[in-house]
This record gives structure tokens, C-alpha cells and sequence, in this order.
């Protein structure tokens, strides 16, 4: 991006905020917010950026959004009230909380987890409809489609656009969360990492953090993007298959994301009672920086998981920390623990129960029963490079 695209790229939600937030109209704001950044991105690069390109750009959406509702004889009467506001406007003031505003709107406890992220995706991150449903492998009009009823959604719930009284960080970072997850684990498609999604997720983390630098478990979830993304050019084979943490080289790991996680980590941690998504980083720290998976500190990594099971009711965690007590304790030790995890139906039919059992046995010498749990484990992935995995996994125990 040139640098003009990059500072639009970082001034669209905040515009987008300021202009919701002084004259309502979400999806008529949207519009004319695109075409205020349209007009930057033509006149910008010859006339130069304006000596306040966030008030040049609010200025320019506010005139654009009375244009839009002028079109609209039925709100003649509103379309005065706004065209009064904006000609006493001026050049409005930057506003950064209003990005945050934003973000809580698009994460509205009314909309679903998936509307809840595609809103997020469109009105925050900026991306096209059709980049969005290219991430989700659905097609461009479903996608239209759930942000249409999304801001429908958000617009009859009647929800003043300030920052709510209640904590709903939480659910903001939740989706954050699960934004940065479909883009280093795809849940479907023939690509098991989608990087547009996860660069999105740590560019918003990113954002949040520099407005709430004090919360800890802001700084948390992007210490564990850091710590996470880190392992991403050494998680791919140059065909695209996936290589395993076990079978990686670390010297492709980025080094730059590990030191900025882990010094996120030691500013936090010592402020005490750390929430899951820091207790998540410090275990991703660990593997970090270990020199091997032999020289890893597992016997941290079995206490760290034993915290976080106390603070969440996780199946996926409950399947990691019997990962790190097989490697403590012996695969037995592992494959006792998952004893109960059949039982629970949010993992019940998920394949990673099915792989993690199938490395336990193949650790304990039980080749023919680990062949058997990667061949069901691959048949409960929509993830072509998982299915290919799987599958040579199970392969290689009948040679």
C-alpha cells in the first residue's frame, strides 16, 4: 500500500464512527464515508494530505451523507436537521473513541457470531462484501445479505451510539478472537491459512489497545496474536501442506512478533490476576522460546492450562492440556484425561478430539487405533491441508 492508501486504511473507521455517531443513519453513512475516502484517494496524492485529514474526511462524508438524504423526499425534515449540523460543524475535532464506539456497535450482543464478524469486517476493517465472503467460502449475495440484516439489526435495537455502560469489551474481543482463528486455522477451504484475516485481526487488536492501553486482557489477546502469527511461515510446507509445531523450523519464526509479545506479557502479567487470554499468551510464549519442542518447559505449559481451565469451561483447552500432560506424564496420562471430553457435545463430533487421540495412541504404540482415529478425523474436517495431513498421518503407520 502506498502511504496514502495505508493513513485512509486507518482514518475509514474513525470517520465512519464520527459521522454515525453525530447523525445516525448507519448504512447511508457508510455510503458516504466510501465516497469521501474515494475522493481522498484521487485528490490526495496530487493536491497532498490536508493538515487534518481525519476532519478533512469527516467534512466531506457529512456534505456527502446530506446529499444522499436529500435524494430521499420523506426525510426532508431530517436531511434540514443534519445539512443545519454540518454547516456549524466545520472542520469536526478527531475523535479516536468513536472507532471503539464502532466496534462495540458491530459487536451488538443482538447479532449472531457470524454477523458479529462480518459487520465488524465490512464497518471496521474496511474490507469489501466480496473480500468477506471469499474469506468465509460463501457466496457474495449470502454475504450481503447477513450485513444487510446486521445493520438492520443494529438500527431497530435502537442503541444510542455511545460506549455501553455494561462490559461488552468482552465481545469485542471475542470477535477479534475468532477473526484472528479462521485466519491462521481455516475451518473449510483448500488453504489452511487465510493471512489477509489474521493481519486484519492484529491490525484491530492493534487499534483497541492503543485506545484501552490499561486493559490487560486487550493487551493479552494481542500478545497471543503476536505470539501465535510468530510460527505462521514455518506452519506450511512450500506445496501448502501443514508442517506441525514438532516438525517446524524455528528459525523461520518471526522473531520481531515473538519480542513484542513477550514484552507485552512482562508489562501485564505482573499486574496481577491475568484473564484467559493472557494466561493463553504466556503458554505461547513458552513454546516461542524453546529452543525445540524436547527443550520446551512442559511442565509450565500442564500448570499454565491447569489455570486457564479454571477460569473457562473449554473443551479446546481441556484437549491441550492433555496434549502437555502426555508429554509430562506419558501419552496414558494424555488419553485419561480426554476420557470425558466425548461426552461434552460442543467437541463431541469435532476432529481435533479425533487427532489428538490418534497422536496420544500413536505416542503409546497403539498404531493400528491411531490409524483408525486420523482416518475419522479427517473425514470431520472441511480443511482440504488438515484432510491431506490426516491422512498421511494415518498412511504412514500402515508402512
Amino acid at each position: 500500500m502506498t502511504g496514502v492508501e495505508d493513513l485512509l486504511r486507518d482514518l475509514a473507521p474513525r470517520v465512519l464512527g464520527a459521522v454515525v455517531r453525530r447523525y445516525g443513519h448507519f448504512d447511508t453513512a457508510e455510503d458516504a464515508v466510501q465516497e469521501a475516502l474515494l475522493a481522498a484517494a484521487v485528490q490526495w496524492p496530487s493536491d497532498g494530505v490536508p493538515a487534518s485529514p481525519l476532519g478533512w474526511l469527516i467534512t466531506v462524508a457529512s456534505r456527502r451523507l446530506t446529499d444522499l438524504l436529500r435524494s430521499d423526499e420523506a426525510r426532508a425534515r431530517r436531511e434540514a436537521a443534519v445539512a443545519r449540523e454540518v454547516a456549524v460543524a466545520g472542520d469536526p475535532p478527531p475523535d479516536e473513541d468513536d472507532t471503539l464506539v464502532l466496534l462495540f456497535m458491530c459487536c451488538h450482543p443482538s447479532l449472531s457470531p457470524a454477523s458479529q464478524i462480518a459487520l465488524t469486517l465490512r464497518a471496521v476493517g474496511g474490507l469489501s462484501t466480496a473480500e468477506i465472503a471469499r474469506a468465509f467460502l460463501v457466496p457474495e449475495a449470502t454475504m450481503t445479505r447477513r450485513i444487510t440484516r446486521a445493520k438492520q439489526s443494529v438500527k431497530d435495537s435502537g442503541v444510542p451510539f455511545r460506549l455501553p455502560s455494561g462490559d461488552r469489551l468482552a465481545a469485542v474481543l471475542h470477535v477479534l478472537y475468532l477473526i484472528f482463528n479462521e485466519g491462521y486455522a481455516s475451518t473449510a477451504g483448500p488453504l489452511l491459512q487465510k493471512v489477509d484475516l489474521t493481519a486484519e485481526a492484529i491490525r484491530l487488536v492493534r487499534l483497541v489497545h492503543r485506545l484501552l492501553p490499561e486493559d490487560g486482557e486487550v493487551a493479552g489477546l494481542l500478545a497471543l496474536m503476536l505470539l501465535t502469527d510468530a510460527r505462521r511461515p514455518a506452519r506450511t510446507a512450500p506445496d501448502g501442506s501443514l508442517v506441525p509445531m514438532a516438525e517446524q523450523d524455528r528459525a523461520l519464526w518471526t522473531v520481531a512478533y515473538i519480542e513484542e509479545g513477550v514484552r507485552i506479557l512482562e508489562t501485564v502479567l505482573p499486574r496481577g490476576e491475568p484473564g484467559p487470554y493472557q494466561v493463553q499468551a504466556a503458554i505461547a510464549a513458552v513454546h516461542d522460546e524453546a529452543p525445540s519442542v524436547r527443550e520446551t518447559d512442559w511442565r509450565q505449559i500442564v500448570a499454565l492450562y491447569t489455570v486457564l481451565m479454571g477460569l473457562q469451561d473449554n473443551p479446546v483447552v481441556a484437549l491441550n492440556h492433555a496434549v502437555a500432560v502426555a508429554m509430562v506424564d506419558g501419552p496414558r496420562a494424555g488419553l485419561a484425561l480426554l476420557d470425558g471430553l466425548p461426552a461434552d457435545a460442543r467437541i463431541a463430533g469435532d476432529h481435533r478430539l479425533f487427532a489428538v487421540r490418534g497422536h496420544l495412541r500413536e505416542m503409546s504404540g497403539e498404531h493400528a487405533a491411531a490409524r483408525q482415529e486420523y482416518e475419522e478425523a479427517a473425514r470431520r474436517t472441511m480443511s482440504l491441508p488438515q484432510q491431506r495431513y490426516l491422512r498421511a498421518r494415518a498412511a504412514r503407520l500402515d508402512a
